[in-house]
């Protein structure tokens, strides 16, 4: 509909529900937190994922997004900690200022879109009443607060100069609209915080607050009522941010949050590239990735959301969920003809909990091939926690080949952990790994490699195993699992890793989730009442000119 002529404009920019029933949930109740050193205010990017369900949130799920922009950049296996570590390159720019104007476009010959984001009928090209009523109103909910009449009459003089030139005030509004979606304020998370009687230590702003929560529990914007509730001063209250809390956990929206956090501990993102030989694996296809992630992701909400339950039990459960696809890797009756439904794994199937499933054992395996390094080292990096160092460049890391003195991968692993450089780290990978042999490279069930039986039994730090049902139960009872989720949660809220200065409030975090009988919405609950989420502290520089 529009070219893009008017670069100088944006010169000026740079100054510048489906119904759900409510869980009953029981908070967790102990002392006050301990004292700790909150964080420096970090800047964090929009994912890709939080782009699209801002999007959405704004537009609708007709709207037409874009095919690409500035790829995440993922810290420690959570996009949410790279957001506040990366910038935007010249390309990715170009993305989003693409993207913006597609957008504004798109709503501007939306009838309900324009009805919507702009509340009054322009008397001709040049009502700037009407630009800066639209402009705020859509400034509102995409930079998540209101705008400053300076911002305002910014993104107006951009609308008004465009509508000048093409003599048509919608025409000029898609540059309002289109500056107001590539800038910082929307791309980027800005939370400074505002100062406390505390002196050095701030807290974040309501609106601030609106964001962070929104963020967190829905992976998107706030809607209108949280924003409102941010406008009335309620979010940095106890009262107000406990009643927002309950309110946005019983909106079915509520699942996204969860469900993105744990893509993102889990690495299900990785799962829609998943490359399998379809000569090795009669089950090879470009959807069985996709629906493998959804198996895991329908696992973890009947879990949390239907049952409250222990998250333990997500490593232990013979209940799952699958498709046709997966029912026939697992061999098992599908129960649907169409989408996913809810199975019982047979106890006698050597199948049960995540690492039983094809989201873990495909995704950590070689396209021909099983790995025990990839599964024992997503075991100790995504499950416990652990550090796994890198080999040393000049180490021939290649596991034997099979032949009949090595059959199976057991024996070559053997082989391979006689060279002490390499049993450094593989002596506490692999025989995670091998306690999954019993899977091959796709998931599917087989007791045999070269005609010699599996032996599936292993170790995992001191607690004995038989086979991957019994691994399963010793990582649920490991001590380390729940504080890794608790450290991925509170680095995933907060987007920093967990430092020196955090340690002894992410213990107490720690507590508390033990103290719930390890149910996730109690510790979402609990870190988002948290004052590691709720504070933060000064920059340095800043501190330095107050001295």
């Amino acid at each position: 509909m529009i070219a893009m002529p008017v670069a100088a404009l944006f010169a000026l920019l740079a100054a510048c529900q489906q119904e759900t029933t409510p869980v009953t949930r029981a908070p967790i109740t102990r002392g006050d937190a301990p004292e700790f050193t909150p964080s420096e205010p970090v800047l964090r990017r929009l994912t890709t994922a939080q782009y699209v369900n801002a999007m959405r949130d704004l537009f609708g799920d007709e709207i037409v997004l874009p095919a690409s922009l500035e790829p995440d950049a993922e810290v420690e296996g959570l996009f949410a900690v790279g957001a506040s570590m990366s910038t935007i390159s010249p390309l990715g720019v170009e993305q989003y200022e693409g993207a913006a104007f597609d957008i504004a476009e798109q709503v501007m010959e939306d009838e309900a879109l324009v009805e919507r984001w702009r509340p009054c009928t322009p008397l001709g090209p040049a009502d700037a009443d009407c630009a800066e009523l639209a402009l705020s109103t859509l400034g509102r909910f995409a930079w998540r607060r209101p705008l400053t009449a300076g911002e305002v009459e910014t993104l107006s003089a951009i609308a008004l100069a465009a509508a000048e030139i093409y003599d048509d005030f919608d025409d000029g509004l898609v540059f309002g609209y289109a500056a107001l979606l590539q800038s910082p304020h929307f791309l980027y998370r800005v939370e400074t915080g505002e100062p406390t009687e505390a002196g050095e230590e701030l807290r974040y702003t309501d609106w601030e607050m609106a964001s962070r929560l929104s963020f967190l529990l829905w992976d998107s914007i706030p809607d209108a009522e949280l924003l409102d509730a941010a406008e009335a001063g309620e979010l940095v209250t106890d009262a107000g941010l406990q009643s927002q809390l309950e309110r946005m956990l019983d909106q079915p929206t509520a699942e996204n949050g969860l469900r993105n956090f744990f893509t993102e501990m889990l690495g299900l993102h990785e799962l829609d590239d998943l490359s399998k030989d379809p000569n090795v694996f009669v089950h090879a296809s470009d959807t069985l990735g996709p629906a493998a992630r959804e198996e895991t992701l329908l696992s973890i909400d009947a879990l949390v959301w239907d049952d409250d339950g222990d998250l333990r039990e997500l490593f232990t459960s013979r209940r799952t969920f699958v498709d046709r696809e997966l029912a026939a890797l697992y061999r098992v009756q599908a129960p649907a003809e169409e989408g996913f439904g809810e199975v019982w794994l047979p106890e006698d199937g050597g199948r049960a909990g995540l690492l039983g499933q094809a989201s873990v054992l495909a995704l950590h395996a070689h396209p021909v091939s099983t790995s025990v390094t990839r599964r024992g080292v997503f075991v100790r990096q995504s499950l416990l926690c652990q550090a796994i160092g890198s080999p040393p460049a000049d180490i021939d890391a290649a596991i034997p080949e099979a032949s009949e003195d090595l059959p199976t991968m057991r024996e070559r692993v053997a082989v391979h952990l006689e060279d002490p450089v390499c049993a450094a780290c593989h002596s506490i990978t692999d025989p995670i790994g091998l306690g999954l042999e019993n899977f091959d490279g796709m998931g599917g069930w087989r007791t045999t490699e070269n005609d010699v039986t599996i032996d599936a039994s292993g170790e995992l730090d001191g607690r004995a195993f038989a086979d991957a049902v019994e691994l399963g139960q010793a990582l649920a009872e490991h001590s380390a699992l729940p504080a890794c989720v608790v450290e991925k949660l509170y680095a995933y809220a907060t987007g920093s890793l967990v430092t020196a200065d955090d340690i002894t409030l992410v213990n107490w975090h720690e507590e508390g989730f033990a103290e719930s009988d390890f149910r996730m919405l109690a510790m979402v609950e609990d870190i988002a009442l948290s004052p590691g989420f709720r504070t933060l502290r000064a920059p340095a520089d800043t501190r330095r000119q107050r001295d």
